[in-house]
């Protein structure tokens, strides 16, 4: 299960794959926004803490969908434009990088999402308290190490390949992320083609 820091790195990557914009590696306000944004599906774990005292209450619903991805990307879109010393995210942005949550918990966990929400809805079963949720944030991010080797290495080979079709993609992702960070990349590219 990728957690934020995970979820961070795959949407840094989302961004500098997907995004004719400047990468922005270099601007903290910009990797705020990615890091938010990448991680904003697993607001349904505090709604659960602040509202139930479980985490798992809401984990996997609504948030984890397509139209949450698109709703979300659409408000943080024209909420960024209101504020001049935040960083413009197109539309198109904004949708990938918290469609790239919601793709990474449906590849890299054996737990179901809720893509088609409201027609299907899954949740997280078990209970998982606000102690738990610190704990995994702060000390259990060693876990993402794979996810993280693995999606620097896609950014270093889109930097330095520019025109490295997806065919390539394919090839070194099997290699370096395994088959689930092909599959994972295979179905961004799906998505964007709709």
């Amino acid at each position: 299960m990728p957690l934020p820091i995970g979820h961070a790195v795959i949407g840094f990557t989302t961004r500098r794959i997907f995004s004719a914009e400047e990468s922005g590696f270099g601007r903290w306000k910009t990797l705020l926004v990615v890091l938010l944004l990448s991680n904003l599906p697993d607001v349904d774990v505090l709604l659960g803490i602040v509202f139930q005292g479980n985490g798992n209450v809401f984990h996997r619903g609504p948030t984890h969908s397509l139209m949450f991805a698109f709703v979300g990307g659409f408000l943080a879109t024209r909420i960024l434009e209101l504020w001049s010393r935040l960083p413009k995210f197109s539309f198109k942005c904004s949708f990938l990088l918290i469609l790239s949550h919601v793709v990474a918990d449906l590849v890299f966990t054996s737990s179901p999402v809720s893509f088609f929400w409201p027609i299907t809805v899954n949740w997280s079963y078990g209970t998982i308290e606000l102690r738990h949720v610190v704990n995994l944030v702060l000390f259990g991010n060693y876990r993402d190490a794979e996810i993280i080797i693995g999606f620097v290495f896609v950014i270093i080979l889109h930097r330095t390949i520019p025109k490295f079709g997806m065919c390539g993609y394919q090839r070194f992702t099997g290699i370096f992320l395994g088959e689930a960070g092909a599959k994972f990349l295979r179905r961004l590219k799906l998505l964007m083609r709709v």
